[in-house]
């Protein structure tokens, strides 16, 4: 796959251990995964492994690993694993830096993780990044349940849903990223496996916080090969939402002319403000949508934003 607070007598620290989260096959996890930084101008001191993550230096140079995997034999046995139980926690004095920015896009970190919900595609990472630091300079661990996320508090928790086989588990957010443009959370390993993000690679999901003292709802319904009649999840692609209606039309018709998925023109209220929404889809999957993304930024167009409905 995607920070710093003060402490005067220590250099700053830069954010980010973040992922680009691109598919992931059994026994090597996604070679895009490389956009994790995280500097404090020093070795941070020792790691899991019995390494030291030197998170001076550069992301060419920081891990032992060019690419990320994932184990080589079976998964871990998800019994014995036990999912995070949110509790108040204060926020981090590293990882919540806001804004940040992360290859030319900046983000702003919310300011409560209360009330977020969203779906889109998830990814995940492993080995390369393992007994390395995160964004709040915890060791990853990729055999706990944990998460990275550009802009859900640090630490925060959140239920992971996958839409396509209502699999659901808790994981910590302690790290920044995914990066990628098209995925909304970079699981871990442990995670991705318990909901069947792994091995595929990527998943359809609904990101739903978690807060202490605030109802935790039930995960939303599985697709239709598990219960019959429930509507599949589809992606789309949004590429702008237009207060003007002839411009909404004159960018749909651009979509239509360069042979695209099917284009939809949707009214819309946000901010009480009536808009028209152009969309792309369904797509069928996940590297279709990564691809017509790619399309539409070579015409000149907004940068389309993922929906998972």
């Amino acid at each position: 796959m995607k920070l710093l607070r003060g402490l005067a007598v220590l250099v700053v620290l830069v954010l980010l251990v973040g992922c680009g989260g691109g598919k992931t096959r059994p026994g090597k996890a996604s070679s895009s995964s490389t956009t994790r930084s995280s500097s404090s101008g020093g070795s941070s001191g020792s790691s899991s492994g019995g390494f030291r993550d030197d998170i001076s230096k550069s992301q060419s140079s920081r891990y032992r690993d060019s690419d990320d995997s994932v184990p080589s034999g079976p998964p871990p046995d998800l019994s014995k694993l036990v999912e995070p139980t949110p509790k108040n926690e204060p926020r981090s004095l590293y990882g919540n830096k806001s804004p940040y920015s992360v290859l030319g896009r900046t983000y702003s970190v919310l300011p409560s993780a209360s009330g977020y919900v969203e779906r889109g595609i998830a990814s995940f990472y492993g080995n390369k990044f393992h007994g390395f630091k995160t964004s709040n300079l915890e060791d990853y661990d990729m055999y706990k349940f944990s998460a990275a996320h550009k802009t859900l508090p640090i630490p925060s928790y959140a239920r992971v849903t996958n839409l396509e086989n209502g699999k659901s588990v808790v994981v910590r957010i302690n790290d920044r990223g995914p990066f990628h443009e098209n995925r909304i959370i970079d699981l871990s390993y442990a995670a991705a496996v318990k909901i069947g993000v792994w091995p595929k690679g990527t998943g359809l999901v609904e990101v739903r916080a978690l807060v202490p003292g605030e109802p935790d709802l039930p995960p939303p319904p599985p697709a239709p090969s598990v219960v019959a009649g429930t509507p599949k999840p589809g992606i789309f692609l949004q590429v702008g939402a237009f207060s003007d209606n002839a411009n909404a039309e004159r960018v749909a018709q651009q979509l239509r002319a360069a042979n695209l998925a099917p284009v939809q023109v949707i009214d819309a209220q946000i901010g009480g403000r009536a808009v028209r929404r152009v969309r792309l889809g369904p797509i069928s999957d996940v590297d279709s949508a990564d691809q017509i993304t790619t399309q539409i930024e070579t015409m000149g167009l907004p940068r389309p934003q993922v929906a998972v409905d």
